[in-house]
């Protein structure tokens, strides 16, 4: 995946004029850049994927040459993520020329400071989406109503916290079926090579080629619960139904190969059959598509986000929840799927909302670190 760019017009406030300051969030997937160049007026973002650190530590470079004319004296960097901590000693040597050492910050108190920034000072950036309704831009908010909400931060794996007023807040519950998850199980099942890849797949997708839905059971609705037909039963149920009707086929299959015929011309015959049935066997996961397999895991661990982050909302008494890290990518499917999770477990009283820039919380967060002064806070 190329570095990708999201610009935000936007003087930002830092009063330290003597520091070019490049921000890095560093995660188990993705290592995320923020910056703002000297009188631009403008906050840049980049990606790259973690595992192409190389390549990631040659762009911080270019940026200093790019934006600082190649002065590593009055350039800082700041960064947070577990990846600061894992490729400290690399950052350190390759930017042994700076002026100051480089900082590190606490990784929740990064995504809390960057995701109350992006609430409260930049408009148009937090947004509601399903699809039966569109996109719906939610004005900033300059004031404390909007505590106390929750974050649900969707990396690599996914952490839950509680927000109730500006730095202070605790993670309640997380799981480790995230983004890294859907990445590691599509890759293996499908061969995709990129992420990206992979949601365009499932936005193209048809689940209900794969999954098991309450209709495929019932008929019909199940009124009574509540479940609509459409509804989805079993992640991936139906390609064990089909590999069971496959399996039926195979002791005859080896039957004909072991030679059990009486004569060599039946032999050669159910020979012959058995082969062909073996291919036919074979061929079965040709049946499901990498477009209705990705969408199908898309939905199930979206689904499972969705509930997880309804049940730890409910449990603490919060209303709004906001989905950030880099797993959601504008991804229309993935926020459809994580807005009707939290609507339909909440029966409408809780709202999904999102944001434009949700993969860089954490790296504005380090970033806004800088803007008292020339004391790093």
């Amino acid at each position: 995946m190329s570095p990708s760019i999201k610009e935000i017009e936007y003087d930002f406030p830092s009063r330290d004029q003597e520091h070019f300051t490049i921000a890095v969030d560093i995660g188990g997937s993705l290592a995320k850049v923020v910056y703002s160049p000297r009188g631009s007026g403008k906050l840049r973002f980049k990606t790259v994927e973690t595992e192409k650190i190389d390549k990631f530590v040659q762009l911080l470079h270019r940026i200093i040459a790019k934006h600082n004319g190649g002065s590593y004296t009055d350039t800082r960097i700041v960064a947070t993520g577990g990846g600061a901590f894992k490729f400290q000693q690399l950052l350190d040597s390759e930017f042994s020329l700076l002026g100051q050492p480089i900082v590190q910050f606490d990784e929740m108190a990064c995504l809390i400071k960057g995701l109350d920034f992006f609430i409260h000072e930049i408009d148009n950036e937090i947004f509601t989406y399903n699809d039966s309704e569109g996109f719906d831009t939610v004005p900033k908010n300059n004031d404390s109503s909007v505590y106390p909400y929750m974050l649900v931060n969707i990396g690599s794996g996914v952490s839950i916290l509680k927000v109730s007023q500006p730095n202070d807040f605790v993670r309640v519950g997380g799981s480790s079926l995230g983004g890294g998850t859907l990445w590691g199980l599509l890759s293996l099942i499908t061969g995709a090579k990129t992420y990206d890849q992979m949601l365009e797949w499932a936005q193209a997708g048809d689940n209900t080629n794969v999954d098991m839905l309450v209709g495929d059971i019932y008929g019909t609705d199940y009124n009574k619960i509540g479940l609509k037909s459409s509804s989805i039963a079993s992640s991936f149920g139906k390609v064990f139904q089909d590999r069971r009707k496959i399996d039926k086929k195979k002791p005859y299959v080896e039957e004909a190969l072991n030679g059990t015929s009486t004569s060599e011309s039946d032999s050669e015959d159910s020979l012959d059959q058995a082969q062909e049935m073996r291919r036919k066997s074979t061929d079965v996961t040709h049946d499901f598509n990498n477009e209705d397999i990705c969408k199908s895991l898309l939905y199930a661990v979206s689904n499972n986000i969705g509930q997880i982050a309804y049940l730890q909302a409910n449990i603490h008494n919060v209303q709004n929840i906001y989905f950030g890290g880099s797993y959601i990518r504008g991804h229309l499917t993935t926020m459809n799927t994580l807005s009707y999770a939290i609507n339909f477990w909440s029966q409408g009283s809780k709202k999904a909302f999102f944001l434009k820039h949700e993969g860089y919380l954490g790296a504005m967060g380090a970033l806004l670190h800088t803007t008292s002064g020339n004391q790093l806070i």
